[in-house]
């Protein structure tokens, strides 16, 4: 859209480079607008426009969630509100002080990637709106609160792996966290297998946790430490999500058969 509207379009590697920050100067910019950006910003390209500080669109009601994966973590949390924060960005990760903020509802099923769709559309609503406030003078800047931080560190593999051990709600909480990407995933039969959408089923697990129940009648279910995860949507390595009905007609997984590392 920038190219075709003849709008200048940077796609920097890295803002450390004096090139960069001669292009930026060059655009004389009244105020930065930062979303999702992964790099660190030096001072220098924080203050330089005319307004002399930059904003940010983060997805989270700060001080809560400050850091890469804010949507991941809330869900994993098992909170049941998240939402946008604007807010100036500083040398310290989403540590400035907040302008505007907007609360969002998790839905009990919702996956990370379905919230990630809803918190863009109100990030960009929130944004504007800042925008707006900042150009009538007409904005106040609130610091955070120190004592309600929490962090929301960037996902690493580990976080995507099922501990069978853990409770059937906890595990759900996973499941939706980590899809779309990277899927949480468990291993069937030295094989890696990602979960992509899963319920539980109430009652206590009657076998060893990472048991697979696959009786006549009977939903496919895992055992956990509490109680059992039904899963509804897999994937096998390099094949293609599948509803569980259409896997196990392609693939027999026998009753009994323990998921996991061991």
């Amino acid at each position: 859209m920038a190219l075709r509207e003849v709008i200048p379009l940077l796609c920097p590697e890295q803002l450390e480079d004096a090139a960069v920050e001669a292009a930026l100067r060059d655009t004389s910019p009244d105020l930065g607008v930062v979303v999702a950006f992964g790099q660190f910003i030096p001072k220098r390209i924080r203050e330089l426009p005319r307004l002399g500080y930059c904003i940010n669109g983060h997805a989270s009601l700060l001080p809560r969630w400050r850091g890469a994966a804010p949507i991941a973590r809330a869900i994993l949390a098992g909170d049941e509100v998240t939402g946008v924060s604007v807010m100036r960005v500083e040398k310290e990760m989403d540590a400035g002080a907040v302008a505007l903020q907007r609360g969002l509802a998790i839905g009990p099923g919702e996956t990370a990637g379905e919230l990630t769709a809803r918190i863009a559309a109100l990030t960009a609503e929130l944004v504007t709106e800042a925008v707006e406030k900042i150009e009538a003078i007409d904005i106040v800047w609130t610091d955070q609160d120190p004592s309600g931080v929490t962090e929301a560190p960037k996902l690493e593999r580990d976080d995507a792996r099922i501990d069978w051990n853990e409770p059937a709600d906890a595990l759900v909480r996973r499941v939706r966290a980590m899809a779309p990407n990277p899927g949480a995933f468990s291993k069937l039969e030295g094989k890696a297998l990602r979960i992509l959408a899963c319920t539980r089923e109430d009652g206590p697990a009657d076998a060893a946790p990472g048991t697979v129940r696959n009786k006549p009648g009977l939903p496919l279910a895992i055992a956990t430490g509490d109680g059992w995860l039904v899963p509804n949507v897999i994937q096998r390595a390099g094949g293609k999500a599948m509803e569980i009905d259409a896997f196990l007609r392609g693939r027999a997984v026998p009753d009994g058969v323990r998921l996991g590392d061991g």
